[in-house]
This record gives structure tokens, C-alpha cells and sequence, in this order.
């Protein structure tokens, strides 16, 4: 093979990777077209164990970013009604600038 075609492939192969890592970044309270899922939706979207509540373990993005601010009772799981109160995440459009 020369160069230039293993070039190519290569070029298209991290082309791939990156396209993955920022589907997967997507953020977890995001739906498809780009709406905010609801505090519910997020709650069965990650709560892996379906006990309702969600511990730092199972928290992702926004929520474990922000999880201590959250936790607002301080029991170390987030609960439906913190979820509902928690402050919303920034978005674009929404003073931060667009990537």
C-alpha cells in the first residue's frame, strides 16, 4: 500500500472517531432536534438500578457535573423533585457562544 492511501484511510478513520465522540458528548438532558428531555425522562434515562433515584454513580454530564449543587438534601442521590429544581444547564443561544 503507499503512503498516500494509508494516509487517506487514516484520515477517514479519525474523521469517524470524531464524529462518535460528539454524538456520544451529546448533552443528557438533550433529545433528538435538539429539545431539553424533562427532569422524568432523565430520571428513567439514567437512574440504571430503577430505584428512583439517582446516585452520583449513575449521574452523567450536567447532572454529575453539578451534582453537589443539586443534591440539596445532601443525602448523596438526586431525587425527582431536586431534578425538577436544579438550575438549568446553559445552552447555545443562551449566552454561551456556538462551537
Amino acid at each position: 500500500m503507499n503512503f498516500s492511501k494509508e494516509l487517506k484511510t487514516g484520515a477517514i478513520t479519525l474523521g469517524f472517531l470524531l464524529l462518535g465522540t460528539f454524538v456520544s458528548a451529546q448533552s443528557t438532558q438533550e433529545k433528538k432536534g435538539g429539545q431539553k428531555m424533562t427532569p422524568t425522562e432523565s430520571m428513567e434515562k439514567l437512574d440504571a438500578n430503577k430505584d428512583g433515584k439517582l446516585s452520583e454513580k449513575e449521574a452523567k454530564g450536567f447532572f454529575k457535573e453539578n451534582f453537589a449543587k443539586i443534591d440539596t438534601d445532601k443525602d448523596g442521590f438526586l431525587s425527582i423533585k431536586e431534578l425538577e429544581k436544579a438550575p438549568k444547564p446553559e445552552g447555545r443561544g443562551e449566552g454561551r457562544p456556538k462551537r
